[in-house]
Parts: structure tokens; sequence; C-alpha cells
């Protein structure tokens, strides 16, 4: 992968040189500030002075620069509106095509600056992260309270790209007045009055795509896609029409979403009945949180190999994880009959085993063309919250007892049995459907997207000879641009900052302050969730005598909330209000949960624990988007891909949450199921208080 500074040098535009961040003089600061902070030449009050006045005297450049572009489009807009206005005084309409095309350059040109703007902005964040990395988050801390937030930034000038908004709204109208007049309509419609204009010109959703990728403007399919947590490099092509790759097998991505699917569903497929599986073992109802946490332990060391398998193959893993699941089960199933507590946790340990989801994350990152790459980790998501909900509803059904050569099935066992045929029909639709990408000489596979796709910056009005430069006298001496040029390949190549980390203690070196927060609140919503679910049988047989059947509709209805819950937050909240309040927010709202769930003095009631349940579980749904959302953008581009991948940091960092929290299940159902609640919520809530203060202190530095 090519650095960052390379990516950015051949991405510019040469007529504009001069104004774009000077992030080689930038790296050349950090480095120096670190050698003199080392031989005690400068205190660490005195670099961060010295380096906010660059960063300052850097983003009025790009400001101002910025505002001058404006002004010359707007001028030309003033222009070209002169000749529009005279177009009803000529009956025959013969400028209509020529106005069009001068309102298109326009766009077209609007879209060179945005650009512009859009390569600036992710200097700056990559500048600040490695700054951050040096002398950790206090930098952020104190540049984004007295820049980002003061009334007169010109920081937000950079990443809201003010005034764009009224170029876009010029260019919008006049288009689609002069399509309607093109198309001869009986009378005029303004798109003030109709606002979804319903055929848009190209260029108009071209300028869309780049400001709503500028301001991180989301809707719900991308706020859906961001919980599959699928990192993808920062400086992409500002359109897909250059994405041409088109190898990937749509039958092959749906096998993967299929796979996710049936997983989930064979996670909490169990949980309405683990309770009873175990006392009719033999053993204490609250048991069922090893039985149901045995399957996270599994794939606490299943998602490490099951990634570094994926560099090789996706079919193989694919298969060995079906087999392993298909054992998994039908031991599962076994136990009743065998009356072994141990079968039955080595069945579920199987299950575990068997969890594929870094391979399904895999194949979408490496083989699924960007134009479609967000719906398909939309669909992995939609998959994965189906098969939540879905999973303790199958359960509802599994209400008989009968026995067929001497094998019994019952309410324990069927999920058991289901899932082992589940998987088993999927285990030959896999064989007979999946196709394997294809494979370099080494044994590698090769991403069925381009490569250089992804290591060359194209930009699109300048490929294609859309534009020409809106600034032309600028001009940079040749030898300097060498000099610059090999200054920067001795300096990346020597740094090595793109390959990827080969192992954990690598990848955890890499994590900024900022990072390990949003891990820690990762934790503590799987955290929060799993008490909330696995414990729901135990705890509402106890003080409600709920049946399965109640269990398994309680629990897909919680299930079922994810999706209208994402569809709110992805279309409205998340464009209402920034990212970390949302997430500070969410974080407030499953304490509160979490407080409302305790029992302490009154009766324990159905609408208690029902109300503080939905609080709890619909708030974790959202910070789990908002938070893989910030992890996304923040976390090292050297965790975009390789075995130890961002992917599997959080994975890892949420299973393990799981497994603390069944086994907190087990131990405090040895103190008796009257205090299991408030024992396992106790810890819950401490984990809570502690992610929330860490988000204050590391507020500013979220972005």
């Amino acid at each position: 992968m090519v650095a960052f500074g390379k990516k950015l040098r051949e991405s510019q535009i040469q007529e504009w040189k001069g104004y774009y961040i000077n992030y080689k003089l930038m790296k050349k600061k950090v480095k120096r500030y670190t050698q003199q902070i080392e031989v005690g030449t400068q205190n660490h009050q005195d670099v961060l002075k010295d380096f906010s006045r660059l960063l300052d005297n850097q983003i009025e450049k790009i400001v101002l620069f910025l505002l001058e572009q404006q002004g010359v489009l707007a001028s030309r807009l003033s222009d070209i509106g002169e000749q529009n206005h005279t177009l009803p005084e000529q009956p025959d309409g013969s400028n209509i095509t020529q106005l069009q095309e001068a309102y298109r350059a326009v766009g077209r040109d609007l879209l060179t600056l945005l650009n512009f703007v859009e390569l600036n902005a992710i200097g700056l964040r990559k500048i600040l992260k490695k700054f951050d990395k040096r002398f950790g988050y206090k930098f952020a801390d104190y540049y984004v309270k007295t820049r980002a937030n003061h009334p007169y930034s010109q920081l937000q000038q950079v990443f809201r790209h003010v005034g764009v908004g009224a170029v876009v709204g010029v260019l919008s109208h006049n288009l689609a007045d002069l399509q309607a007049l093109q198309n001869s309509q009986g009378s005029y419609i303004s798109i003030y009055d109709q606002p979804a204009f319903s055929h848009p010109d190209p260029v108009i959703d071209s300028i869309k795509a780049a400001v709503d990728r500028l301001s991180n403007s989301t809707n719900f399919l991308q706020f859906l896609g961001r919980h599959a947590f699928i990192m993808q490099d920062e400086l992409l092509p500002p359109s897909d029409d250059h994405i041409v790759d088109e190898r990937y097998h749509f039958m092959s991505l749906l096998l993967n979403l299929v796979s996710t699917f049936l997983y989930m569903v064979n996670t909490y497929i169990v949980v309405p009945t683990a309770d009873n599986y175990s006392l009719s073992l033999g053993a204490a109802a609250t048991v069922c949180g090893i039985v149901i946490g045995s399957m996270a332990v599994a794939q606490v060391f299943s998602s490490v190999y099951f990634s570094a398998w994926s560099n090789r193959s996706y079919l193989r893993p694919l298969v060995f994880s079906t087999i392993v699941l298909l054992v998994g089960n039908t031991l599962y199933a076994l136990a009743y009959d065998l009356n072994s507590i141990a079968v039955l946790l080595i069945g579920r340990l199987f299950c575990g085993l068997g969890s594929a989801r870094a391979v399904n994350r895999r194949y979408i990152s490496d083989c699924v063309p960007l134009k479609l790459r967000m719906q398909a980790s939309a669909g992995f998501v939609s998959a994965s919250a189906l098969g939540m909900a879905c999973g303790p509803a199958l359960a509802y059904l599994f209400q008989t007892n009968f026995k067929i050569y001497k094998i019994t099935f019952n309410e324990d066992t069927l999920p058991g049995w289901v899932m082992a045929f589940a998987w088993l029909v999927y285990l030959m639709w896999l064989w007979i459907s999946f196709r394997e990408p294809p494979l370099e000489a080494k044994g590698n596979l090769v991403p069925c997207q381009a490569n250089n796709v992804i290591e060359q910056v194209v930009h699109v009005a300048v490929e294609n000879h859309y534009t020409q430069p809106l600034l032309t006298n600028s001009k940079e001496k040749e030898h300097d641009e060498v000099e610059e040029q090999e200054y920067d390949d001795a300096e990346e190549d020597s740094e090595k900052t793109q390959k990827p980390v080969t192992s954990f203690i690598s990848a955890y070196r890499l994590l900024t302050p900022s990072v390990k927060v949003q891990l820690w609140v990762y934790f503590m919503l799987k955290y929060a969730m799993e008490i909330l679910l696995a414990e729901s049988s135990v705890i509402t047989g106890y003080y409600f005598i709920w049946s399965t059947s109640s269990v398994a509709i309680f629990l897909g209805c919680l299930g079922l909330t994810v999706l209208p819950v994402n569809i709110v937050v992805g279309n409205y909240i998340s464009n209402i209000f920034e990212e970390r309040q949302v997430l500070l927010a969410s974080e407030i709202m499953v304490c509160v949960g979490l407080l409302l769930s305790f029992h302490i003095l009154i009766p324990y009631s159905v609408p208690q624990y029902v109300s503080s349940a939905l609080i709890t579980f619909v708030s974790a749904e959202v910070l789990e988007g908002v938070n893989l959302s910030l992890l996304s953008r923040m976390m090292s581009s050297r965790l975009s891909r390789g075995t130890y991948n961002g992917g599997l940091l959080s994975t890892e960092v949420g299973t393990l949450a799981r497994v603390i929290a069944d086994g907190t299940i087990t131990l405090s159902g040895y103190l008796g199921e009257s205090i299991l609640l408030n024992t396992t919520l106790v810890p819950a809530l401490i984990i809570c208080i502690s992610s929330i203060v860490a988000t204050c202190f590391a507020y500013n530095s979220l972005y």
C-alpha cells in the first residue's frame, strides 16, 4: 500500500500545489520535536504551541484558497445566470444544451475543489493521529478545544465545507429548470416545489456523494454498514466509475451472508432453554451461563485462525467451519440421551470453534467491488440482526416431545438437531455453488478489487479531461519537485508505516488512547447485552414464572428492534448530532437502563423488567453502530488488512466481554437465584460508568 504522502503528491493538481497541506513539513516537524524532547532542548508545552501555530497557518492557507475558488465559481454561475435569464426570449430554446453544459462544467470544477478539500481534511486527520501517537492525546484535546469549537473556526471550514451548499443549490435548480424546459413540459415546476426531483443530473449526484463523504453524512444503509466494521483505505477515488473489476461472485457473497445468519441463529437459539437443559442434566439452572458462554470462549481462538486462514482461501475455512458446527450441534442434541453435561459443553465449544464470521467479513472486504461494499456490509449486519431475532423465536416452535429410535426430540434437544440439519443443507449448497477467488503463485489470495485502485489516487475530473484548472498562476521549480519526491520516498520506505501488523502485541502498540477508550466502550456494551440476554430465562422464570415460549417471544421481540432503531439513527439522529454526542448519550442511556433493572425494595414487576431491558438493549444497539463507525476512522490504516486487523480486534474484545459476562452469571448463581439479578448488574454498572468517564476525558479527540 502506498503511503499517504505519496498519494497526496500523485493526486495533487499541479497548479494548486502550493495550497495543499504541507504534509512533508508536518512529518519533519513531528520527527524533530521527538528528537528535541529526547535531548531536552524542548518541552511539551512549547511543542504544543509551535505545532498549533504551524497547523493554524496550514489551515488558513487552505481556507483562503477555498474561499477564493468559491468566488470564482460564484462569478461563473452569475455570468451563466444572465444568459439563462434571457432564455425565455428565445422561442426555439437553442441555447438550452449550451447552458446545461456550462452548468455541468462548473459542477465538475466544484468536484475538483471538493476533492481538494477532502485531501486536505484527510491530511489534517492523519497528522493529528501521528502527533497523537508520539505525544499522547493531550494535543488533540488542546487543539480541538481551542480551534474546532471556536465561533470563527477555520477548521470547521475545512471539515464542514462552508459555502459549498449554496453553489450546489444554484446548480441543482438551474439544471432541473433547463431539463424541464428541454422536455417541453406544459408548466414550470421548480425543484423548490418538488424537492425530490425524479431525474437529477449525474453531476449533482457526484457532488452530493462527495459532500456526504466529506461531511460524514449518513443514511440508513451507511449507518447499518458501519456495524460490520469492515475497514478500508481512507483515501479513495471520488467516484465509483473507476471501479471496473466485477469479478466478485454474487452466490459466494450470498453464501457468506447465509453463514452469518445461521451462526447468529445458532448462538441465540439455545438461550430460552439453556437453563432447563442444564437442570435436566443434573446441573444448576445458572450453569446456562457456561453453556451459552462456552461458544464465545471457543470463538476467541477460532477468530484468529480463521482470520489467518482467509489469507489463503475462503472455501476451505467455510467448509471446515460448517463441518465443525454440524458436529457441535449434534453433540449438543445427543447430550440429553447421554445424560452428560460434559457432552453438552463440548458441543457448544465445537460450535464456537466453527465461528467463521472473520471469513465472512474478510470476503466482503476483499472480494466485493467498492460500489457494492456498503450494501454488502449492510447485508452482513442485517443477517446478524435477523439471526439474533430468529434464534429465540425458533425456540418457541419447539414445544414438543417425542422419540425416534431412542433419540429424544424435545424443546431442549431440537435446537441442536434443527441447526445440525441446517448446517448439513448449507454444506451441500456451499460445496456446489461457492467459487474460490483466484490465487497468486505464492498461494495468497488476490483481492477481487484491483489493488491499484487503492494504491493510486485518481482525480476523476482531471483523468477524464472534464475540466481545466481554476487557478493557473502558481509555478514551482522542477528541482524542488525532484527533491521533495526523493525525500518522501526515502522517509516513507524507511518508516514502513503501511505494512500489516503480525501479532496482537504489534496491533496493541498502534492503538491510541482514544481508540482504547472506544474498545472499552465496545467491551461495555457487549457485556451489558450478554448479561441481559443470557440470564433472561433464569430471571424471568424466578420472578415471573415465565415459560420457555414467553422467554422466546420476549427475546425475539428485542432482536426485532435492531433494524427499526438503525433506520431512525441512520436516517435522522446521525445527521443532526455529531457521532461523539450520540456515543455519550447512548452510554448514559445504557447506564439508565441498568439502574432501572435493579431489584431494590418494591416487588419486581414485568413492566419494570421489560422497560429497563428495552432501554438497555436499544441503547446498546445505537451505541454499537456509532462506536464501530468511530473506530473505523480512528484506527491506524495498518489495521485495515492482514490477519490481525481492526475487525479481528473488535471481535476479540466483544467475545471476551461475552465470556466474562457468562462466567459472571454462573458464579453469581452459586450465591442464590434471589440475588442473581443485582449481583450481575453491579459489575455491568461499574463498567458502564467507567466507560462514560473515559469517554468524557477523551471526548475532544473523538473525530
